[in-house]
């Protein structure tokens, strides 16, 4: 854990959300200024500052956040209209808070390009 990191608060439960799933090594949360019906972050418990920053032994995390995020878009019943997962890394990207997170994003048409 890092003490300043808004997520790693998050996992701890230092700070509250709307938590949606939780097991050892990972947490689903409602975004606060959700961009779809369903936002919804999914984070790791081991803090990992980017996508970029993976390690090849970090990557297995990345199946987990995705399956957490295909449970979580079954559950919500957006599966079979579709959804979009959601990695940004950097500033450019968005990226605002630097704990490895993924977007599950849906209940509506997202248009292509993004951004």
């Amino acid at each position: 854990m890092v003490a300043d990191c808004l997520f790693c608060k998050i996992f701890a439960r230092e700070i509250p959300s709307r938590e949606v799933f939780r097991d050892d090594d990972t947490v689903a949360f409602d975004d606060i200024r959700p961009v779809a019906p369903t936002h919804v972050l999914v984070i790791p418990k081991e803090h990992i500052a980017s996508v970029h920053d993976l390690t090849p032994d970090q990557l297995p995390i990345v199946s987990r956040l995705i399956a957490t995020a295909n449970r979580i878009a079954d559950e919500r019943k957006i599966a079979r209209d579709g959804y979009r997962l959601v990695f940004n890394n950097g500033p450019q990207a968005g990226q605002t808070v630097y704990h490895l997170h993924l977007h599950l994003l849906g209940g509506r048409g997202l248009g292509w390009p993004p951004g």
